[in-house]
């Protein structure tokens, strides 16, 4: 009886503790980039990110949900793209570019972990990835070449790697990648 308690409590154990894994992200609406879905593994789990006050059009703050993970982005000081913050989950994660003014490659950190986030080909914000794969792969591209209304993600990246360090990688590929209308 005690061996089936302990293996009932690992079962449940186990599902608790799975992640999150968006594995794709696309527009609500084929002209603007400011409502986005989000996708999980599991087809009914949608979430999404967009801005935070839709009606002002204001850029500079936007939130997100995906199941129980909900926080907002927003930048750190208005008027400045070169620094990101994303609050949720009672966790904090910065962004910042690695060269101000460079908007194609970031350093984002929740101060136990840092990651190097770059476009895979310089000028062309077609596709993100890792700089280096000693925390794994983070892959983010989109379906269709030149086309940035819906995306892809290839996440390897390892378990200690928060939701939200993933988050910050989505809305860089996104922010930096699409028109703002």
């Amino acid at each position: 009886m005690r061996k089936f308690l302990f293996l009932l409590l690992l079962t449940f154990l186990g599902e608790s503790l799975n992640a999150q894994f968006i594995v794709g992200f696309e527009t609500n609406w084929s002209d603007s980039f400011i409502e986005w879905t989000l996708f999980e593994e599991e087809e009914d789990n949608d979430g999404f990110l967009r801005l935070r006050w839709l009606s002002q059009g204001d850029w500079t703050e936007w939130e997100y949900r995906m199941m129980d993970s909900f926080g907002q982005i927003k930048q750190r000081f208005k008027g400045d793209q070169n620094e990101w913050e994303l609050r949720g989950n009672g966790q904090i994660v910065t962004m910042r570019t690695l060269f101000r003014g460079n908007f194609r490659e970031w350093r984002i950190t929740d101060n136990r972990k840092t990651l190097r986030f770059k476009t895979k080909f310089g000028n062309i914000s077609d596709e993100w990835i890792l700089d280096n794969n000693r925390n794994g792969i983070f892959d983010v591209y989109t379906n269709f070449e030149g086309d940035p209304r819906a995306w892809s993600i290839a996440d390897e990246l390892d378990e200690d790697i928060s939701f939200e360090m993933r988050m910050a990688m989505i809305f860089i590929s996104i922010y930096y990648s699409t028109p703002k209308q």
